[in-house]
Parts: structure tokens; C-alpha cells; sequence
């Protein structure tokens, strides 16, 4: 892989490396010979990937909450890390309508707590701070949304990760302008991402955790929302744009502090319910329930995202199509049942960067 040796021996730390992403992103950057460092409150079940994985043999793993200032910038400061990925969050929609004050502390002061104790560090710094595609004032309409179009957000969740691009623009402007780089050596770049898929994620309401849990119980799964287009990806595909972007970073800091989509090629984005259909069908039985309603909470019917940013200046591109995407993803939580899960997220990055 292009990055391989950015990442061998040097300083990295995670937020929320306990979640989902977090937990992959951690098994690469071991597997690269990091040194790695993780801040985030620790997992809520005993079968989540990140105890699944043996993390806390993976690197040195702190437990505490972005909310806790002094905290985390007692951390950033005595580790003074070459790199910072950022993905601690609150990332659920459905949940952000129930606790919508605590989703825009979390993802907005939250993010404020890691620059302002960025600023103090007296080093260079590399910082890549994850938000999602739902960042986008969305019309819902046929055009897929490019880097420079509006932000917005109509859920709490959306619109609190829009707010974090606001903190992270004026903390760049204010306290890291790329003008005077020289005097802070601190690169910011924001990477947005959404409806990730793949081994590992147990989270409630999203649709492939709820599909592997109703499958195992022998339960018809039930969809929300049938018609609903997404951009599907493997959890590997922007994981590997987050790296290379650190790569680039490293190489010249002032061009690539800027935004990047990373998403499927635009014939990949699939509606829910073709989804699950795919997933009964590798996973050999099952069947599915649409139980969609008015009272429901609102959520985006269609969103495409533009990646050709990502395809020009990083050389990123996705590797996988959305039927391998799928495939990867159901074949991982059967073969979960008979395989130590670290086994299993190393094979899949192995086959990637061999890809």
C-alpha cells in the first residue's frame, strides 16, 4: 500500500477507537507497525469489536470522554502524536432525535476540545477529522454533492456534524491557517463518509447490524424505510481514504488541509431494500417485513455523493462494488460464529491491500 511505511513507527491517536470504524481503523494502523494511542469511552457490550479484537493488547487504550477537556488534552499533550483521527461521535440518527442536545455536544464541543488541545501542542501535527456525507444541505435530488456545496441538516444528527465543519473551518482559519503554517504545523483535514458497512458493527438501528441480529434469531428483518438510496460502502474503503490522506498530509500539509467525499462510484449507491434482499441471500435464508409508518422520524430518501476529489488528488479510489461490499460484510458475521474476529478483520485488510 501507498501509505505502508507513513504510518510504521510513528504517534497515532484515535478517538473513538472502541466504536465500529474506530476498532478497524485500529487493527490497520497496528498491522502498519503504529504506534497507537485510543481515547474514548469504553465499549457498551462484551461482544463488541473492539473487546472482540483484544484492543487493548492492539494499543494503548484510555477510557475517558471527549466531554472531559482537561482529559483529553492531558492525553494529546504527553503523547504528542504525529496524527490525530478523529472519530469520536455521537453517530446515530435516530438517536439524535431522542438526545439532540447531548449529539450536538458530543460532535461539536467535542471536536473543539481536540483542537483547542491541538494548539497547544508544541509539534507538527497532522489532524484528520471525520464527519459524514449527511454534512450536505440535501435536497434529495439526482446531483451528487460535491465538497464545496452547501452544509446543513435536518435531523440533530446531520445538523450537528454540520456544525463541527463550522468549529473545524474557524479553528483552520483562526488558529491554523495554512499561511502560517510555519509557526503552528498543524494540517486539518475533514474526511466525510457515511453508511459504512462491514464486520464487526452491532449498532442499534442501522440496517446491517439489524439484518445479522434477525437473521441469527431465525426473525424476519424489519425495514423502515424500503426505498431509500444510499451510498453503501465497505468500512475498508474510507479507512483507506483517512490513511491515504495522512500520507498526503505528511508530503505537503498546506495543499491537502482541505475536505474529501469518499463514497462508492455512483452505480453502487443502492436502495435499502435491495440491500437486504442481497444479504438473506448470501446469508442462505430469511426473509424481510417493511413496516414503514408516518410517525417515524425523518430520514433522507436519497443522497449521492461526489468522489472525483478523492479520485484525482488522492488517488483513492473504491475497490470494492457494492455486491462485494455485501458479500464481505454477511460472509464476515457467519464466519464470526467459527473464527477469532481479529483473524477475520486482518484477513480482510490483507486481501485489500493486496487487492
Amino acid at each position: 500500500m501507498i501509505f505502508s511505511n507513513t504510518y510504521k513507527g510513528k504517534k497515532v491517536l484515535i478517538t473513538g477507537h472502541t466504536g465500529f470504524k474506530g476498532s478497524w481503523l485500529l487493527s490497520w494502523l497496528f498491522l502498519l507497525g503504529a504506534k497507537v494511542k485510543g481515547y474514548a469511552l469504553p465499549p457498551e457490550n462484551e461482544n463488541d469489536l473492539f473487546n472482540e479484537i483484544g484492543g487493548t493488547n492492539l494499543c494503548e487504550s484510555i477510557f475517558g470522554d471527549i466531554m472531559d477537556y482537561p482529559s483529553i488534552e492531558k492525553e494529546i499533550l504527553e503523547f504528542e502524536p504525529d496524527f490525530i483521527f478523529h472519530l469520536a461521535a455521537q453517530p446515530l440518527v435516530r438517536l439524535s432525535y431522542e438526545k439532540p442536545v447531548e449529539t450536538f455536544s458530543i460532535n461539536g464541543i467535542g471536536t473543539a476540545h481536540i483542537l483547542e488541545a491541538t494548539k497547544k501542542l508544541a509539534r507538527r501535527c497532522n489532524l484528520i477529522l471525520i464527519t459524514t456525507d449527511k454534512v450536505y444541505h440535501n435536497h434529495e435530488w439526482l446531483y451528487p454533492y460535491r465538497e464545496n456545496d452547501r452544509l446543513g441538516g435536518y435531523d440533530p444528527y446531520s445538523a450537528s456534524k454540520a456544525c463541527m465543519e463550522l468549529i473545524i473551518e474557524s479553528y483552520r482559519n483562526s488558529f491554523f491557517n495554512s499561511a502560517h503554517y510555519e509557526n503552528h504545523k498543524k494540517a486539518i483535514a475533514v474526511a466525510r463518509a457515511g453508511n459504512v458497512i462491514g464486520g464487526g458493527d452491532w449498532a442499534k438501528d442501522r440496517i446491517i447490524p439489524d439484518t445479522v441480529r434477525a437473521l441469527r434469531q431465525n426473525e424476519p428483518v424489519i425495514i423502515r424505510n424500503p426505498k431509500a438510496i444510499r451510498p453503501w460502502q465497505h468500512v475498508m474503503e474510507p479507512l483507506c481514504g483517512y490513511l491515504l490522506l495522512g500520507y498526503y498530509m505528511e508530503k505537503d500539509p498546506i495543499r491537502f488541509s482541505t475536505a474529501y467525499n469518499f463514497g462508492p462510484y455512483i452505480e453502487d449507491n443502492l436502495e435499502v431494500e435491495d440491500l437486504v434482499k442481497k444479504a438473506i441471500e448470501i446469508w442462505q435464508k430469511g426473509k424481510y417485513e417493511i413496516r414503514s409508518h408516518g410517525s417515524q422520524p425523518h430520514e433522507a430518501g436519497l443522497l449521492k455523493l461526489d468522489i472525483s476529489k478523492a479520485l484525482s488528488e488522492l488517488d483513492w479510489r473504491p475497490r470494492l462494488n457494492a455486491n462485494e461490499a455485501i458479500n464481505k460484510t454477511i460472509s464476515w458475521y457467519k464466519n464470526a460464529q467459527t473464527t477469532r474476529a481479529f483473524e477475520l478483520v486482518k484477513k480482510d485488510i490483507l486481501d485489500y491491500e493486496n487487492a
